[in-house]
């Protein structure tokens, strides 16, 4: 098991942890957030939090804490804008990724991820297939699916909100790429459809929630479907040239049961790297972001 997290990256910053609410820094903005697994007392002042602090989300309702969907409102300070960019470099890799603030806490982009999009632009350049196929599975507003289309893949990007998916297309065209195929669909649903179709994908990579629902109601609960995920996914993954990238976000499920999962549909894998991911706080606090499973073969 490794301890996993992203490199430093100029636009995002995890400034301090607390009392149940995380301060984070998207470019020039500052935020105050919840955050249910910082159980612990903040290393700054109240006083500069909210000297700080340009947007602050307050729920109004409780929900599951690994669930991301938490409701509510923000509260600004003038001249707080309701969207703005960010930029994401890596080598040759440059994308941006158009911000928000989201009725459901979000901004736009889950920057613990960045650990990934690293990844996956180092995979596929040194993959032996030409023009390889990616699947990005609950793909959100499409940083990963960006990340790979600017890496030279053929990218297939699956969200069953289409909001989402409007979202997504504004990034790659603020990126100046081109080419996504757009699927506003259910994972499950797509991915059987797939394996009937007989094709077959060089990378996968999914991000599922805790729960969701599908763009014709279908539920999504992450420890009831998890493992019929992975046992379908199995069968799309070339295991000649391929890799598949997923993190799992959820009380339920840690790098143990994890893994656990992962080998009983792949099996014993001398090249899969199973971890927790975080991102410390100034403080050096490290604040969780669930399991990383990054496995490859052919490479």
């Amino acid at each position: 098991m490794k301890l996993i997290t992203p490199a430093p990256w100029p636009d995002y910053e995890l400034i301090d942890t607390g009392d149940f609410q995380k301060l984070e820094r998207f470019g020039k903005y500052i935020t105050t957030r919840p955050e249910p697994k910082a159980m612990w007392e903040k290393a700054l002042p109240e006083s500069e939090w909210q000297k700080m602090s340009h947007a602050v989300f307050r729920k109004t309702r409780d929900v599951d804490p690994g669930d991301r969907e938490e409701r509510g409102e923000w509260f600004t300070k003038q001249g707080m804008p309701d969207q703005w960019f960010v930029d994401f470099n890596h080598n040759q890799i440059h994308i941006k990724m158009r911000l928000g603030l989201t009725p459901f806490k979000h901004t736009g982009i889950f920057p613990e991820q960045a650990d990934n999009w690293r990844y996956i632009a180092n995979t596929l350049g040194q993959m032996k297939t030409p023009h390889p196929k990616v699947l990005n599975l609950f793909a959100y507003t499409g940083a990963a699916s960006l990340v790979a289309r600017a890496a030279g893949a053929e990218v297939v990007h699956v969200e069953a909100l289409k909001q989402l998916i409007g979202w997504s297309k504004t990034n790659m065209e603020a990126s100046s790429l081109t080419d996504i195929r757009w699927m506003p669909e259910d994972a499950l649903k797509f991915v059987k459809r797939e394996i009937r179709r007989g094709n077959l994908y060089q990378g996968i990579i999914m991000d599922p929630p805790a729960y969701g629902r599908g763009p014709n109601g279908e539920k999504w609960i992450l420890e009831e479907n998890i493992r019929e995920l992975l046992q379908l996914t199995s069968q799309l993954v070339d295991q000649r040239d391929g890799f598949v990238v997923i993190n799992l976000y959820s009380k339920g499920i840690n790098p143990l049961i994890s893994q656990n999962l992962y080998e009983g549909t792949f099996g014993h894998r001398p090249a899969l790297e199973c971890g927790e991911l975080y991102v410390a706080d100034r403080a050096g606090r490290r604040m969780p972001y669930g399991t990383i499973l990054r496995d490859r073969w052919g490479g």
